[in-house]
């Protein structure tokens, strides 16, 4: 084997590399399918607030000594619904209330994490440590994958119409109720399952790339979950390769191969839109 062939193939030599690769393709999917509804529902910004809220989760369980997806889960649950009775009961818009709701847990989540002492590292809280994954930490993250992708496409139409039109869904029969607090029960699942290997501050990106970029590609909802999960697939399984030949952190090179897959199909988006040149019209002389 040449050395060129050699340096290619090293990072598959490392099991530590070849669980990282694992546990990103494992939260890829589930995620990537998750941000095209988000896009479409308008939600971005609920995904950003749910990933800053579980924090005060995470250090409460860790207190009562509990798992931390227990406490993570609850957390996020609790600001998806106090975000949801706030926008109900009162009149500010619902990014005025999530901006509100999101940044008062994840302050309380800091002020808890700094009085009480702890050897979780809050980097790792913030922006996982994917190169660090157990086992457990695998088939934990594995049974969340699978109930999320499972739920997601078993009731991908219903929640389609649910994003795009509520009160024909509900017109016409559709368990509303379910679909929007079974989708927001999926959030919070999929953002604890990323604690670990990308942290709650990059999952925001996990929770929207995949998704804007798919949007921006195709024309079927069928399509863009297609795409958006192999833009999720394909951007952390490159994401983790480069980090070990850049010697950087993974869940950020993930993200900016995320970033540059989307700067790309914006681009092409832009090149078709642009009007052709006008030609030059023959005339006789």
């Amino acid at each position: 084997m040449s050395a060129f062939m050699s340096v290619l193939v090293e990072p598959f030599l490392f099991a530590f590399m070849l669980k990282a690769m694992l546990i990103a393709v494992l939260l890829a999917i589930p995620m990537g399918l998750l941000s095209c509804y988000l896009v479409l529902k308008g939600w971005s910004l609920m995904g950003d607030a749910v990933s800053h809220a579980v924090l005060p989760g995470v250090v409460l369980a860790y207190l009562l000594n509990l798992p931390l997806a227990v406490g993570a889960f609850t957390a996020g649950m609790a600001c998806a619904l106090a975000t949801g009775y706030l926008d109900r009961n009162s009149r500010l818009k619902q990014d005025t209330v999530m901006g509100i709701v999101f940044s008062a847990m994840f302050a309380a989540g800091l002020v808890m994490y700094v009085a009480i002492q702890t050897d979780v590292h809050l980097d790792h809280i913030l922006f996982g440590n994917i190169l660090g994954i157990s086992a457990p930490d695998i088939w934990q993250t594995g049974i969340i994958a699978a109930v999320c992708t499972v739920g997601l496409m078993v009731w991908r139409k219903d929640l389609l119409l649910n994003a795009f039109d509520p009160q024909h869904a509900r017109a016409i029969g559709l368990p509303v109720g379910f679909l929007h607090y079974g989708l927001l029960a999926v959030l919070s699942l999929t953002i604890v399952g990323a604690l670990k290997a990308a942290g709650i501050i990059l999952a925001i990106a996990f929770l929207i790339g995949p998704g804007a970029t798919a949007f921006l590609v195709t024309r079927r909802f069928e399509a863009m979950l297609a795409v958006a999960a192999s833009v999720a697939v394909f951007s952390s399984l490159a994401g983790v390769y480069l980090s070990y030949h850049l010697d950087s952190a993974p869940a950020p090179t993930i993200v900016l191969v995320m970033t540059g897959l989307f700067i790309a199909a914006f681009m092409r988006n832009a090149a078709r839109a642009r009007p052709a040149t006008a030609q030059p019209k023959l005339t006789e002389r």
